[in-house]
């Protein structure tokens, strides 16, 4: 289940919004998609985001992804957990934030609701007729 608490990008991020501080992840769909989790690269506390930037690499059995950020800001933490186990990603990807933000810009990127991103992923997977 999507968790209502949060954001969600068309592209499978999903950001926690506390006021000017964020914490940003993967979705479940996302980590499914992807398969088992084997490496995480993630950025230094104190590097600054644009929106739609990429920030972060997560490394799969499958492929290597790129994540972006939906919001512009600058990093204030890491989750260093997943240097040493990427594959908690697999386990609880909601629960899991690759990284903490100070938000500077919540602008130009579509943020959906769980019921909106759930619509989405599900208007994605519909194969068309000929």
């Amino acid at each position: 289940m999507t968790p209502d608490d949060r954001k969600y990008t068309k592209d499978h991020e999903w950001v926690l919004l506390d006021g000017q501080h964020a914490e940003l992840g993967i979705t479940d769909h996302a980590q499914r998609e992807l398969g088992d989790i084997v490496f995480v690269e993630l950025p230094a506390v104190g590097d600054r985001f644009a929106a739609g930037d990429r920030f972060a690499v997560v490394e799969s059995v499958k492929a290597v992804s790129n994540v972006y950020t939906p919001i512009a800001g600058e990093i204030t933490a890491v989750n260093n957990a997943l240097e040493n186990e990427p594959e908690l990603l697999n386990g609880a990807p909601y629960e899991q934030f690759l990284v903490q933000l100070r938000v500077e810009a919540i602008n130009g990127i579509e943020l959906l609701d769980a019921a909106g991103y759930d619509a989405h992923i599900t208007e994605s997977q519909v194969v068309p007729r000929a």
